[in-house]
């Protein structure tokens, strides 16, 4: 009897996914309940990033004198580093859902309202009502991504949280330079930022489900999202992933390694890690008041300063994982050095320029410097940090930089009435002398590696 053949395929029958269908429903699997929250936060950075290069452009326009300036400009972080640690206590014992909402609203409104209520005392207390509405939503949001990722991809999820922030912040200055061009000048960059907040706050309203994941009273806190540029996606990642194995340590009362004495908290390597990092975040205070008005003195289009802010953030994206992988192995102490120069001798060199455009490789080297200075910087404080303990170094460390943001910013207003350039000259020596005094704090400590001898 001739065997009947096979009947055909059934042509109904769905394909199998192709390999990037797979590897996105592979990421939908593991990534689907936090994915609304990447997405709101990559939109906010969006309009975020779109308003920081019109700030100053905008407040001198209105009348502000660059004393003023630096005061206004203070207020944002000011306000983030007196409110955000009580609102971080009421995001681990409420609903956090109805927080992030909150607080990005009150961003939105707060950052458009200089539009319409101006002057100097309007700007102070809006800037302020915008940095408290940032301090509203962070802790939130951040409290949420640990409890709804395991302990494992702990670290990846804040990566993907970072790469939302650097993405949003990369793309934000040219969609808002472009949009001011285009459409009712400056006035548009507030209105953008706004709406990208609003829209966010409605998409984690509808989409970001708060299951009842088990809290952790001590969610990772932020390395310091108050200040331009974020930390890069990798410095994200790894800080998430050793809280996350702190906190396991904690629990198990595996102090993993670390023996001999106990390690006090106010260790020199830490304290040489701040005192080095007060000087960085110096220098990023300086240039968030001075540096739009500086390019424009040079003749920079809107559209060329929103480039620079852009650029800036590339090599931090780029470098940073290198640098911390490199860090690992061979210690962060030529790294700390090497950081360090890299952005006083830009700073001098800004001073020389006749033409804007000079000012874009410039941007690069100072920005390695910074993608190389944070992870070695961060390589000191994890070393350390005295186990379970993390989250107050963390707290301590990013607090600092905070402190030296908010000086430089008063000091960069008063100095550059009398000269633009005053401020890069003091930025400079003052991040010259941190690194003096930190090397001699810590030593053979910033090697980054944890020793017995970190204890004192």
């Amino acid at each position: 009897m001739t065997p009947r053949p096979p009947p055909p395929p059934d042509s109904s029958a769905p394909e199998p996914p192709s390999g990037l269908g797979r590897r996105w429903s592979a990421w939908l699997e593991r990534w689907g309940g936090i994915a609304p929250l990447l997405l709101a936060e990559f939109v906010v950075w969006l309009g975020f990033g779109g308003l920081l290069p019109v700030l100053p452009l905008y407040f001198v326009e209105q009348g502000l004198d660059l004393a003023t300036l630096g005061i206004v400009i203070a207020a944002w972080p000011a306000a983030r580093l007196v409110t955000e640690p009580i609102f971080g206590w009421l995001a681990d014992r409420t609903e956090r859902v109805p927080l992030m909402v909150i607080g990005l609203v009150a961003t939105g409104v707060f950052g458009a309202l200089p539009l319409v209520l101006t002057g100097p005392l309007a700007f102070v207390l809006l800037r302020a009502g915008a940095g408290l509405g940032a301090a509203i939503y962070d802790p939130a949001a951040r409290g949420f991504l640990t409890d709804a990722t395991p302990p494992d991809r702990r670290g990846e999820a804040f990566g993907l949280y970072g790469a939302a922030q650097m993405g949003g912040l990369l793309l934000g200055p040219s969609i808002g330079a472009f949009g001011a061009a285009q459409f009712g000048g400056i006035a548009f960059v507030f209105v953008f930022s706004a709406v990208a907040a609003v829209v966010a706050a409605v998409g984690i309203a509808l989409r970001v489900r708060e299951e009842r994941y088990e809290r952790h009273m001590h969610p990772t806190p932020s390395p310091d999202s108050t200040t331009f540029p974020p930390d890069s996606p990798f410095l994200e990642g790894r800080l998430a992933a050793d809280l996350a194995a702190d906190a396991a340590r904690e629990t198990t009362g595996d102090p993993s390694g670390r023996t001999g004495q106990a390690m006090r908290l106010l260790n020199r390597g830490l304290i040489a890690a701040i005192v080095i990092n007060i000087g960085g975040y110096y220098a990023g205070g300086t240039y968030e008041v001075i540096w739009s008005l500086f390019m424009e003195g040079l003749g920079a289009d809107l559209p060329l300063i929103g480039l620079t802010f852009a650029m800036f953030g590339l090599p931090i994206l780029v470098f940073s994982p290198l640098a911390g992988r490199v860090v690992d192995r061979r210690g962060a102490l030529a790294f700390i050095v090497i950081g360090s120069i890299l952005p006083v001798v830009t700073g001098i060199l800004y001073t020389f320029l006749s033409d804007p455009l000079l000012a874009l490789p410039l941007i690069l080297i100072e920005a390695t410097g910074f993608a190389i200075l944070n992870p070695a910087l961060y390589a000191v404080v994890a070393a350390s940090s005295p186990p379970g303990r993390s989250s107050t170094t963390q707290g301590l460390f990013g607090a600092a930089g905070t402190l030296g943001f908010i000086a430089a910013s008063l000091a960069a207003g008063v100095l550059a009435e009398r000269s633009i350039l005053y401020p890069f000259y003091v930025f400079s020596a003052l991040m010259t002398l941190s690194l003096v005094v930190g090397l001699a704090i810590g030593g053979r400590r910033l090697t980054g590696h944890t020793t017995g001898s970190s204890r004192a």
